[in-house]
């Protein structure tokens, strides 16, 4: 069997960026106002000021204007609610995004829910998750739209397929599941704790993985042919970035597979430019 074909999410999310550039000029041309994301940052985390760059930039690079707030470490609880309500009523801003992790004093269930809906290009707010499950319009979380992105730039048919997405997390695996019962797939969510978990895997024709253990998933695991979507960042016994498909045996036996880093990775801030334009046209009533 020939080696599977790598899925490149850097390519594909460069593509995204490019249409939401596109669809950004062509309104701004006429005469609508640009864009407007909000990022908010409490605290000194590393990780996370990395993160918020990278969504600045890429923001910067698609034609949205972006309004960064860096607040300190000691912010209570009050404070940040204050500026949530701040940017809920700000006609200039169609997404507001607050980066996690917060400090601990922090609840971020309560901060999540603050905003405004149909600002929530997280996709995090309770109301996205109830609209998503209900097939309405709302907000999708980033990574599971990137992956399916992913699957429709390799034109996988996802009608009558059978997916297993590994994984039960409110961010990836729940709404991927949601994500591919609209699509007419057939759809099991398995999780760490399944019984036999490779051989409930070796029936997909299409595997998400977003588990969050490093190489979990080996070749003789996946079906030949399958498509494996790999959304698992970790890091092995040498600190190597890995997935959670041990990406050698299993790149052998199925169709297509995404590399990390390299494959859903670059797509999470993509399509948060995507969910963010289009917030744009339905608070503008644009087409």
């Amino acid at each position: 069997m020939a080696p599977a074909r790598i899925i490149d999410g850097k390519a594909i999310a460069a593509k995204v960026r490019g249409e939401v550039k596109a669809e950004v000029d062509r309104r701004r041309a006429k005469g609508a106002r640009a864009p407007g994301l909000a990022t908010v940052l409490v605290g000194n985390d590393p990780a996370s000021h990395t993160y918020v760059k990278n969504k600045r930039k890429a923001a910067a690079e698609t034609g949205i204007e972006s309004v960064h707030h860096e607040l300190p470490d000691a912010t209570t609880q009050a404070e940040l609610l204050a500026l949530i309500a701040t940017l809920n009523a700000d006609v200039t801003i169609d997404g507001i995004l607050v980066q996690l992790p917060l400090p601990k004093h922090i609840d971020d269930r309560v901060v999540l829910r603050a905003i405004d809906p149909d600002k929530d290009v997280d996709g995090f707010h309770p109301e996205s998750v109830a609209r998503l499950v209900l097939g309405l319009p709302g907000f999708v979380s980033c990574t599971p739209l990137g992956c399916l992105r992913l699957l429709d730039e390799e034109r996988v048919e996802l009608k009558g397929a059978r997916a297993v997405v590994v994984g039960r997390s409110n961010i990836v695996g729940k709404p991927m599941a949601q994500l591919l019962l609209q699509r007419d797939a057939t759809v099991t969510i398995a999780h760490s704790k399944t019984r036999d978990l490779p051989a409930v895997v070796r029936e997909a024709d299409v595997v998400i993985a977003a588990v969050g253990r490093a190489r979990l998933l080996k070749g003789d695991a996946i079906k030949p042919g399958a498509v494996v979507i790999d959304v698992g960042i970790n890091r092995d016994a040498e600190g190597k970035m890995c997935g959670d498909v041990d990406f050698a045996s299993a790149s052998a036996v199925a169709s297509a597979i995404t590399p990390v880093p390299g494959g859903v990775g670059p797509m999470t801030i993509a399509m948060l430019m995507q969910n963010t334009l289009t917030s744009h046209a339905r608070r503008l009533g644009l087409s």
